[in-house]
């Protein structure tokens, strides 16, 4: 079985209107929700996620978030490539590019940017708990971490819209709530 994580990057600063939005660092705000989500990778059931493979954004705000949340894993890193083909693609680009994943990855994170990852999510998964599913579909805050599991039997080539289960969907406004 196959598990492929998302996590939007958390809320980006605009108070410098010259910066092109690809460079945009974190707000106050931002800083905080990812140092809420790197100790809820921390504290929960299991550990942090260990994907085989982080994908993530070349934007400020991605690498930013990234960056916090990577505490959880202390010096036990994964390997992390960053793909500017990800920055605000589009839900199909993005399909494809996780499709594209070598078969031996078996466990994926990807860190990036909605509208793409919320429509990814909400068009991959066809199962699930409803109420997350329909949470999903209404929004995807920043920071939230997205948990989409691979039916046995599926390659990452096989996906498609409707093939996957969504397992879990943390706001980190759930984790401030607590």
């Amino acid at each position: 079985m196959k598990t492929l994580y998302l996590l939007r990057h958390a809320k980006s600063d605009w108070d410098d209107p010259r910066l092109a939005d690809h460079d945009r660092p974190l707000s106050a705000r931002g800083h905080r929700a990812a140092a809420t989500m790197a100790n809820y990778w921390t504290a929960r059931k299991g550990g942090p996620p260990r994907p085989d493979l982080v994908v993530s954004s070349t934007a400020v705000r991605a690498r930013a978030t990234l960056e916090i949340v990577a505490a959880a894993w202390g010096t036990n890193r994964p390997p992390t490539s960053f793909d500017r083909s990800i920055y605000l693609c589009g839900e199909e680009l993005l399909l494809d590019r996780v499709k594209a994943l070598p078969e031996q990855v078996s466990t994926a994170l990807f860190v990036g940017h909605s509208p793409d990852f919320q429509l990814l999510a909400r068009d991959l998964c066809d199962r699930g708990d409803t109420a997350l599913r329909q949470a999903l579909a209404t929004k995807l805050p920043t920071c939230s971490f997205v948990e989409i599991t691979v039916p046995d039997g599926l390659s990452w080539g096989d996906l498609t819209w409707g093939s996957c289960i969504l397992s879990g969907f943390t706001r980190p406004r759930d984790l401030e709530e607590r």
